[in-house]
This record gives C-alpha cells, sequence and structure tokens, in this order.
C-alpha cells in the first residue's frame, strides 16, 4: 500500500462515529492495524478522553453514578476534555505527518447532546467553532446500526469492564441506562449530520459481520487517502 503523503506534510484526521455498541472501536483498531502493518505512522485515540485530563472527565461523564448533570454542564465537559485533546494530542500528530484516527469528535456532541439532550446543533457547533478552532476531519465514518442491538451489546460489554475490574471501577453505563428514544434521537441526528456533510462523512452500515464491515472501511479509507495500491 503507497499513500499519495508524506510525513512532512499535515496528516489526516480520520473520526470513527455511531451509536454505543456498534462496533466501531474494533473497526478503528483493525484499521489501525493494517495502516501500521503497512508502516504507515498512526495515532489512535478517543473522546471523551485521549489525555491524562480527559480521562478523567471521561469518568465523570460516563459513570453510572453521576446524577443530576445537566445537558449543559454534559456538553461543556465534553468540549473540555475535546479542547485539551487537540491541543495535546491531535494537532502534534498531524502537524508531524501522522494519520489520526478518534473513536468520536464533535459529530457525537452533535448527535448526543443536540439530539439527544435536545439542546440542538446551533450550541454544540458554536462551541466547536470557538474552542476547537473549527477543526475538521478530512473523513468521518459513519457507521450506522440498529438502536437495541447496539445499545443492548454496549450494555453488557460495560457490565462486563464493571465486574472485571476491582472495586467496581471502571463504570461507563450512564448513557447506556437512557431510553430507546433518546438513542432514537441520536441515531436520527447522525444522519441528519451526513445528509448536511456529505462530503465529509461516509455512512457504513454496521449491521453485517466485522470482517464486511472492515473491508467495507478499507475501500472508504483506500478512496479517500489516495492509496494507490489496493489494501490487503
Amino acid at each position: 500500500m503507497i499513500l499519495d503523503m508524506s510525513r512532512s506534510a499535515r496528516g489526516r484526521f480520520i473520526t470513527f462515529e455511531g451509536l454505543d455498541g456498534c462496533g466501531k472501536s474494533t473497526q478503528l483498531e483493525k484499521l489501525a492495524v493494517v495502516l501500521r502493518d503497512q508502516r504507515v505512522s498512526v495515532v489512535s485515540t478517543r473522546e471523551p478522553g485521549g489525555t491524562a485530563t480527559g480521562e478523567k472527565i471521561r469518568g465523570v461523564l460516563l459513570d453510572s453514578s453521576t446524577a443530576g448533570l445537566s445537558p449543559y454542564a454534559e456538553l461543556a465537559l465534553m468540549f473540555a476534555s475535546r479542547a485539551q485533546h487537540i491541543k495535546e494530542i491531535i494537532q502534534p500528530a498531524l502537524a508531524d505527518g501522522y494519520i489520526v484516527l478518534c473513536d468520536r469528535f464533535t459529530d457525537s456532541s452533535e448527535a448526543y447532546q443536540g439530539g439527544g439532550r435536545k439542546l440542538g446543533s446551533e450550541p454544540v457547533l458554536d462551541l466547536h467553532r470557538v474552542l476547537c478552532g473549527n477543526l475538521q476531519p478530512d473523513l468521518t465514518i459513519l457507521m450506522d446500526s440498529e438502536v437495541a442491538a447496539s445499545v443492548e451489546r454496549a450494555r453488557r460489554r460495560n457490565k462486563a469492564k464493571v465486574s472485571e475490574n476491582s472495586g467496581g471501577q471502571g463504570d461507563e453505563n450512564r448513557f447506556e441506562q437512557e431510553s430507546r428514544a433518546f438513542f432514537g434521537r441520536v441515531r436520527n441526528a447522525y444522519l441528519a449530520i451526513a445528509d448536511r456533510d456529505s462530503t465529509r462523512v461516509t455512512l457504513v452500515d454496521a449491521r453485517g459481520p466485522a470482517e464486511q464491515t472492515h473491508a467495507k472501511i478499507l475501500e472508504i479509507v483506500r478512496q479517500k487517502l489516495k492509496i494507490s495500491a489496493k489494501i490487503a
């Protein structure tokens, strides 16, 4: 595989989006493995989190014991983590010519807080312009999945994580406790983003086998990054 880019040029920023439990984290790592096997310099990261500060904020945002958090407070915490993430991880890696693969970015805030929490897109996009310098991914892979199956998968995963960790640490079930209507609004918001930003966002049907989804993503990345030889 040959990429039409060099380490001296600005890197590429690829984000993965979708409902909890859709398999985006798995697909991000599968792509990272392929790229690294071809000696492409890759940074894999996630939101909320990605930095020491961001991981502390993640703990507050996702812990099911966090109660009564205002939707605006939730949004503000997401952007606090994101602003630090951009400054500390994303921008330096892009400046050094790396491909940055990020599990969630501002589209998640627009879908979850804007759609799910009914805050609308405007406050999310305003905060993105002010706090993130309006940084946009070169490519966003939106993994579309069936709401009930995805959320149930996420609940099982996070409950298993809690049981494996001593003292009940690692609880990330707060969003998974939301209603199906909440996640329906999140999915609709994602689809609206894909329709609005169709040049940047590519919708991938994630309902099939993981390897089938992986093959679709490889082809999308090959085309978007102008890879002159087929990814195997």
